[in-house]
């Protein structure tokens, strides 16, 4: 199974997402969104998270890689309906790119330390707190959940070509 990244110009990516319902969290249908979420990112070696609007699904749900973690869990974590609950008044000007704007990078300002509370996918609620690029991570994804890319906010965004 071959899952397409939506690119920059697509509709759901520019959309704000609606939340999950707890009801709704354990359905075929959203399991399948998270499983088709999980074959999309696998299917790129350089992607460390993504959100649902980048298969084109607007729900409020992203999944970060578990190789971000120094404690690799053997899946990935999956955070419906996530909120950041706490944010550092310190922010930092970071270099930021996107599997959804392949190939540009640019400069965004992001808090140096953020909190977030979620579902997983069993529907158990939980918070998760992270620095550097955890907490870039958290608020790239939920940006994209409200509908934001980067690019919209990055400063000095250029292309630049990857060696295969």
């Amino acid at each position: 199974m071959n899952i397409d990244i939506v690119q920059t110009g697509h509709d759901a990516l520019h959309k704000i997402s609606p939340e999950v319902s707890t009801e709704e969290i354990g359905t075929e249908h959203i399991q399948s969104i998270i499983e088709r979420m999980r074959v999309a990112l696998h299917s790129t070696p350089d992607g460390v998270a993504i959100a649902a609007p980048q298969i084109g699904e607007n729900v409020r749900i992203f999944l970060i890689h578990e190789k971000v973690f120094e404690e690799p869990m053997g899946e990935e974590l999956v955070y419906i309906n996530p909120t950041i609950i706490k944010a550092s008044k310190k922010k930092k000007e970071l270099d930021e790119g996107c599997l959804s704007v392949r190939g540009y990078y640019g400069k965004t300002q992001r808090h140096t330390q953020v909190t977030v509370q979620a579902r997983n996918e069993h529907g158990e609620l939980f918070e998760r707190g992270g620095g550097g690029l955890l907490a870039q991570i958290f608020q790239h994804e939920i940006d994209h959940l409200d509908g934001i890319v980067f690019t919209d906010h990055a400063t000095g965004v250029e292309k630049i070509e990857v060696e295969k």
